[in-house]
């Protein structure tokens, strides 16, 4: 029997379960609110909801605003992006419920090797495969332009933007977390505690796409009869 396509394997990791499904059908509604109320903040929300793929369309020279003879390729181009962009997620999500259902406790009896144990089993995924590794490196190139603004250029501006939309929607955590010491003595201190928790962020992130790399490169290997 010939072994499922990918984007086969990610619909069904997408579907198969109630918290994935639950999750689009969250990203379906997000995205009939655009066009109820288009001039609501809830109208943004599917490219929140989406993160941290759907930010890449914004690099794109077309979109929902784009008019003239282009307008309907645009819009369709965007919406199947968005599409893309929820069923990874959902994929993720399902990747999550399975293994939480499937995982067992080691049983070491040594309390700081479980520990120890447990934290290279968690991280793993975020470094063993081609496509986590990238995204690590897009974040840690956000991350360095986002110091080299801040501490050298005499105009940092909205450096914190890339950082936050390549980590997102973790990456929103940390601009909440840093904000509170942007005033007062320990001012200084916020672009580093900004970085922190950014970075923990994209690691977070990093191990999804990669539990979802190993659910897909499970499927291969043992493809359903």
């Amino acid at each position: 029997m010939p072994l499922p396509s990918r984007p086969r394997q990610l619909l069904a990791l997408a579907t198969d379960n109630w918290p994935a499904r639950a999750y689009l059908a969250v990203v379906g509604l997000s995205v009939a609110a655009m066009f109820v109320v288009p001039e609501s903040p809830v109208a943004a929300s599917s490219f929140i909801l989406t993160a941290p793929l759907s930010f890449l369309g914004a690099a794109l020279p077309f979109g929902p605003g784009t008019e003239g003879p282009a307008q309907a390729l645009a819009v369709g181009s965007w919406a199947v992006w968005l599409l893309v962009c929820a069923l990874v997620n959902a994929a993720v999500v399902g990747t999550l419920v399975k293994r939480s259902a499937t995982t067992t406790a080691p049983k070491s009896t040594a309390p700081a090797s479980r520990a120890r144990s447990r934290a290279r089993t968690l991280l793993a995924p975020a470094v063993d495969n081609w496509l986590a590794r990238g995204y690590l490196a897009l974040v840690a190139a956000a991350l360095t332009f986002f110091l080299y603004a801040v501490y050298v250029s005499p105009d940092p501006g909205f450096a914190a933007v890339w950082p936050v939309m390549t980590t997102a929607p973790f990456g929103m955590l940390a601009f909440l977390v840093s904000f509170p010491a942007e005033s007062g003595p320990l001012a200084w201190l916020s672009p580093l505690l900004f970085t922190a928790a950014t970075a923990l962020c994209g690691l977070g992130n990093a191990v999804l796409l990669g539990r979802l790399v190993h659910r897909l490169r499970a499927h291969e290997a043992h493809p359903a009869t």
